[in-house]
């Protein structure tokens, strides 16, 4: 398996409420709220870091889930985001300018 990178889309603005994360589409001011987990692998997003070690070093340690299941549910919500342009994803490190 490739590895995948994600990144946040510059097109995006976002705000922490709780353990939530609110994520609006700059393109069709689409709203979407982010839960814990979602949200984690969210702000780890930095275009960088591989799905599988954000899944493996964020999801699995913060949270009592399995490794295939918490990926098969990162490859789900990062196929979703994608979709609308929120998330961008490569099988390359992923460059945007601003990224830390």
């Amino acid at each position: 398996m490739n590895a995948r990178y994600i990144a946040r889309s510059p097109k995006i603005a976002a705000r922490k409420l709780g353990d939530e994360m609110i994520v609006m589409s700059a393109v069709d001011s689409s709203l979407y709220t982010l839960n814990e987990v979602a949200a984690a692998i969210w702000q780890a997003a930095d275009g960088r870091t591989p799905l599988e070690t954000i899944v493996t070093d964020q999801v699995c340690e913060q949270f009592e889930i399995s490794a295939s299941e918490a990926m098969r549910d990162a490859e789900e919500f990062v196929s979703q985001l994608s979709t609308h342009g929120i998330l961008l994803v490569s099988d390359q490190p992923i460059e945007i300018g601003g990224a830390r």
